[in-house]
């Protein structure tokens, strides 16, 4: 049920877990999607977000804490921000490989689980989006697992400016051509930007 008890399908909700998880190039063992249309897939088969952004939207919205997984997450990791982590960088966790793919792009469901209509745009306006991983590798993976930086392909494209040019910079064709260009961006991104300016 929904805030306004309206009953709705969502996977949003997360739990954390305990001991090690088999993580594959389709997500995280036990994990699942109510949307197979805009979620999951091999471009989109961990969703990772940063536990450094909670304290503000402590202080803004959710004066009474934030749940575990509070924005339907796989992964909340300390240290690493849309700032700092860029398009393709690849992480050793566990016994696994990752590559960093997409910004997330926040969808209506985080609104609807909290009763806070316009919260995608607040997302989206702070740039707190969080961002998706590829499975390079599978392997096993638990909480507390460090993530090392492996390689960084493109230190060009963090995930804060492709936000940018995906939700600012509309407008700004030689971005988004140079965007849509880099080899290591999910296909669903890539035809996105090129749309906007078709040949």
């Amino acid at each position: 049920m929904d805030p306004h008890g309206q009953p709705w399908t969502s996977a949003t909700f997360k739990d954390p877990v305990a001991g090690r998880v088999a993580l594959s190039t389709d997500g995280l063992a036990g994990d699942g999607h109510a949307d197979l249309e805009n979620h999951g897939g091999a471009d989109k088969a961990v969703l990772v977000y940063s536990e450094e952004h909670s304290e503000r939207w402590r202080r803004e919205l959710f004066a009474n804490g934030l749940p575990a997984g509070a924005f339907g997450e796989n992964l909340t990791v300390q240290g690493l921000t849309e700032a700092t982590v860029c398009l393709g960088d690849v992480y050793d966790v566990g016994t696994a490989r990752v590559q960093v793919s997409q910004p997330r792009q926040p969808c209506w469901k985080q609104a609807r689980r909290y009763g806070i209509p316009d919260l995608v745009v607040r997302i989206v306006r702070t740039g707190r989006t969080g961002w998706y991983l590829r499975v390079q590798r599978e392997g096993m993976v638990e909480a507390g697992d460090v993530m090392v930086l492996a390689e960084r392909p493109h230190p060009e494209w963090t995930i804060e400016r492709a936000n940018q040019v995906m939700h600012v910079a509309k407008t700004n064709r030689e971005l988004t051509m140079e965007l849509a260009a880099c080899p290591v961006l999910a296909q669903a991104w890539v035809r996105t930007l090129r749309r906007r300016f078709p040949e």
